[in-house]
């Protein structure tokens, strides 16, 4: 692993990095590569918003999907939104290493520091992401076609359809100062 001068933000590609986290005993995934698409999308920008997440592990195995309304949001939170959900989940099920597709090219360029973060409400989201990536071992970010995200979409799109999560929304993203959205608690 090479060595960023002082003062430089870790690159998202960085290379394997120990955990500073003990993982749960028990933990779905421990140690798995795992492979995840994300997406997030809002009606209307901003509008109903909700993100997908679609996680698969090596072999191309389901290991589990995740989706989350919103209430109102922008796109870009909603893109953030699905990043931080799989983060923390990756997090907690102490995967060994996480590739990132997301047809979000802002997203993607953002995390690897290849784009500035403007936008004060993303800029929280964004040091979120920052710190969980941080905690992982080994974490790639990379931008896909639309047309190879069609999972991740398809659960963003349930969220918003249904106006409900598969789940409570990850902790991150309750913890948070508030944002130009007002997470719909479950």
């Amino acid at each position: 692993m090479s060595r960023r001068p002082s003062g430089e933000p870790p690159a998202a590609t960085a290379g394997a990095r120990p955990s500073r986290k003990k993982t749960p005993k028990g933990a779905e995934g421990r140690g798995a590569f795992l492979v995840a698409h994300i997406d997030g999308g809002a009606r209307g920008n901003p509008g109903p918003a909700g993100y997908g997440v679609s996680v698969e592990d090596a072999a191309g195995r389901k290991v589990v999907e995740l989706y989350g309304y919103l209430g109102t949001a922008t796109n870009n939170t909603a893109e953030y939104a699905a990043l931080l959900a799989l983060l923390e989940y990756a997090r907690k099920s102490g995967a060994a290493s996480l590739r990132v597709l997301s047809d979000s090219e802002l997203l993607v360029r953002q995390i690897r520091g290849e784009y500035r973060v403007r936008h004060p409400g993303l800029q929280i989201l964004h040091g979120a992401a920052r710190r969980l990536i941080d905690d992982l071992p080994s974490v790639v970010l990379e931008h896909v076609p639309r047309e190879q995200n069609g999972a991740a979409d398809a659960l963003a799109n349930r969220a918003m359809d249904l106006r409900e999560s598969s789940g409570p929304l990850p902790e991150i993203l309750r913890d948070l100062p508030p944002l130009t959205f007002q997470p719909r608690p479950l």
